[in-house]
């Protein structure tokens, strides 16, 4: 495809996706961030948050708890410490460890547990916001995970 970039995101388990898209939008340590075609090399470290791999009029959303991303010409290299693609988030398995990490926060824990609690509760709404997105495509727009 012309004016495309490469795009691998692999997590310590496996190589979750490998392919072209003209566009991906990152959770930057500072921020949000959109990667097109020519981009400056760069290396930042990602938060938890949603990558969104732009592919004409698809978007597919992928659900990251951090890592690292380095962007080299034509090629970005995402190194996650944990990713999910939105087919493969169980609902009501996401909603329980939100509910989980809600009644954990609720009970007041020490400060030492806090921000544990809290990261699991940004996964938690995440991976809910992921998969509810998911829902609403229709299934002719999936993309193509690796397994």
């Amino acid at each position: 495809m012309a004016n495309t970039l490469q795009v691998e995101i692999v997590t310590p388990a496996r190589k979750l996706w490998s392919g072209e898209v003209e566009m991906v939008t990152l959770p930057g340590a500072l921020g949000q961030m959109g990667i097109l075609p020519g981009h400056a090399p760069l290396l930042s470290t990602l938060d938890i948050g949603e990558i969104i791999l732009h592919t004409g009029t698809t978007q597919q959303f992928i659900a990251v708890s951090g890592g690292v991303v380095e962007v080299r010409p034509g090629k970005v290299t995402i190194l996650a410490d944990t990713a999910e693609s939105s087919e493969e988030i169980d609902e009501e398995r996401a909603q329980a460890a939100l509910a989980r990490a809600e009644k954990l926060l609720a009970d007041n824990p020490p400060p030492s547990e806090r921000p544990v609690i809290e990261a699991a509760l940004r996964r938690g709404n995440l991976r809910l916001k992921i998969v509810r997105k998911h829902h609403g495509r229709r299934s002719s727009e999936a993309m193509h995970f690796d397994k």
